[in-house]
């Protein structure tokens, strides 16, 4: 044995033993693993349809959508109306349809060729100074779609947050108007899945005008009304759910978390957490603009339309500021999370909620399991009885190619799922093709009259090309069934992806190593093959 093959030799008996050695630490209960320093901790991670969890069916309240571009295109019309000194009586959105009172009956050939942009807009009639739109089929279907791939997005963002998302979670639409959320685990904290679910995180800041403890006492100090510019908003006990404060604030917030950048859970001198969040350049200067005017006053950092601080203004701030109130840090990174995703454009309902226990994946893993040693012992017998020597250099590299197989997603903290388990199985019968390839050459070099050595090297140097491009392919289908699949079938792709990988250099370098070690420099007549 020369010097080359002496080294590759201990290379991949070390990757062996490395590899052995992770894929070992999953047949080990995690609670042994975690309190044992000889165990690595994490390894391979099981879907929802193999640890269990929870299965959500998300409605989305697509007609708020409708009626919030509604209301938009009615504050354009104003707008525009308003540039060329013309008013209306009253605007508003009643039942999908925007409703436009014309002041004086003039108006009305105006106000209509403000209103009359057919991709937008179609008539809904009305009567006397009365105005009635609705949106075009076709614009509805289009913010019908906008939303849901908003709502679709913030939802994926939300649950898979690196900090306290769900890893491996499966957020995908479902129909028209449906959300599927899966979020595997046995232990999951419900409420607080819940509430990254469910709360929409439309965050505004506002100056804030008056408060008072009650609603009633502060509607009190104004008896001819608060103002159709002015709206009352609570501030609540997450506790109690008691409502400790309400404030009187504009209608209108002076800057939204639309300028949001970043949310993060942090803690203040007394170690209580507080959400720190910071703005972009944009948002900077509008909050520094809004801070600098309002020195000494109370500042409303609202969330959902209820208050979450509302501390004094000292000074002129920035891009920096921090949401503090009386809450955990699970609550406040939670808050951070929702925050950080961006707000829901709508609001989304559970629709349907399962729990997924985990009884099914134990069978699954058991069929799998079952189903792959069966196949592994077919084809390690087939190996050896067709080929003789040579197939049981086959039979090696293909159990080296299952270390490395399980090793690798062990290592990367793969998820196994159902159809991952069927990948795995996959892999075992197609892991041999790239030996039968390289010994059917070996073979014909023989036949050929060429010495054993000659035929061995000339075999793997055709075979190597051959063997690429055929699993090339097949990586290349396993890499857009992960880009577009989801869920399930992202663990099919992965671990057909990695058995591909692996396969092949169970072929290309284990096998050829195999042959170097025997015959390797030896002068042999014939070769068991």
């Amino acid at each position: 044995m020369d010097g080359s093959t002496r080294f590759r030799a201990i290379g991949v008996a070390a990757l062996l033993v490395f590899f052995s050695f992770i894929a070992a630490a999953n047949f080990v209960p995690k609670a042994e693993r975690v309190a044992s320093d000889f165990w690595p901790d994490d390894g391979l991670r099981l879907g929802l349809d193999l640890r269990g969890g929870i299965h959500w069916v998300l409605g989305v309240e697509l007609q708020e959508a409708v009626t919030r571009e509604l209301e938009f295109v009615r504050k354009s019309i104003e707008e525009r109306l308003k540039a060329e000194e013309t008013t209306l009586a009253s605007s508003g959105v009643e039942a999908g349809e925007l409703v436009l009172v014309l002041a004086r009956e003039g108006d009305r050939s105006k106000t209509i060729a403000e209103a009359d942009d057919t991709t937008v807009l179609e008539s809904a009639g009305g009567t006397g100074l009365e105005l009635r739109y609705r949106l075009t089929e076709d614009w509805k279907d289009d913010v019908r779609e906008r939303t849901m791939s908003q709502v679709l997005e913030v939802m994926r963002r939300r649950i898979d947050d690196p900090q306290t998302g769900v890893p491996d979670s499966v957020v995908t639409r479902q129909g028209n108007d449906r959300v599927l959320v899966q979020i595997p685990g046995e232990q999951i904290d419900r409420l607080r899945a819940r509430a990254l679910v469910e709360t929409t995180g439309f965050l505004e800041f506002k100056i804030v005008v008056d408060s008072d403890n009650s609603e009633e006492a502060l509607r009190a100090r104004y008896p001819d009304g608060i103002g159709a510019d002015r709206a009352i908003v609570p501030q609540i006990d997450p506790e109690t759910d008691a409502v400790i404060a309400v404030f009187l604030v504009p209608r209108v917030a002076d800057i939204t978390g639309d300028y949001l950048e970043d949310a993060r859970l942090q803690f203040d001198q007394q170690q209580r957490p507080v959400v720190e969040f910071r703005f972009n350049p944009a948002g900077g200067e509008i909050f520094g603009e809004l801070t600098a005017a309002s020195i000494g006053k109370p500042l409303a950092i609202i969330l959902d339309e209820e208050v979450y601080s509302a501390p004094n203004i000292q000074g002129r701030i920035s891009t920096r500021g921090q949401i503090t109130g009386n809450y955990t840090s699970e609550e406040a990174a939670n808050l951070a999370v929702i925050l950080r995703a961006g707000s829901l454009s709508v609001p989304v309902v559970i629709e349907e909620e399962r729990t997924v226990g985990p009884g099914l994946g134990q069978d699954s893993i058991e069929s799998g399991a079952r189903a792959c040693l069966i196949g592994l012992v077919i084809v390690l017998a087939f190996a050896i009885a067709y080929y003789r020597l040579s197939g049981g250099f086959a039979a090696f590299a293909l159990l080296a190619n299952l270390v490395f197989l399980v090793g690798l997603m062990s290592v990367f903290e793969a998820t196994l799922t159902l159809p991952g388990i069927a990948g795995l199985v996959l892999t075992v019968g197609m892991a041999v093709d790239a030996n039968v390839i390289i010994f059917e050459r070996i073979r014909e070099e023989l036949r050929s009259g060429k010495a054993v050595r000659a035929a061995i090297a000339t075999g793997f140097s055709k075979a190597t090309l051959t063997v690429l491009d055929a699993n090339l392919t097949t990586l290349f289908t396993a890499v857009i069934l992960f880009e577009f699949g989801t869920g399930p079938i992202k663990g099919f792709a992965v671990t057909l992806s990695v058995g591909i990988v692996t396969s092949v250099f169970a072929a290309l370098v284990v096998t050829r190593l195999l042959f170097q070690l025997y015959p390797g420099n030896r002068n042999v007549s014939s070769l068991s093959i």
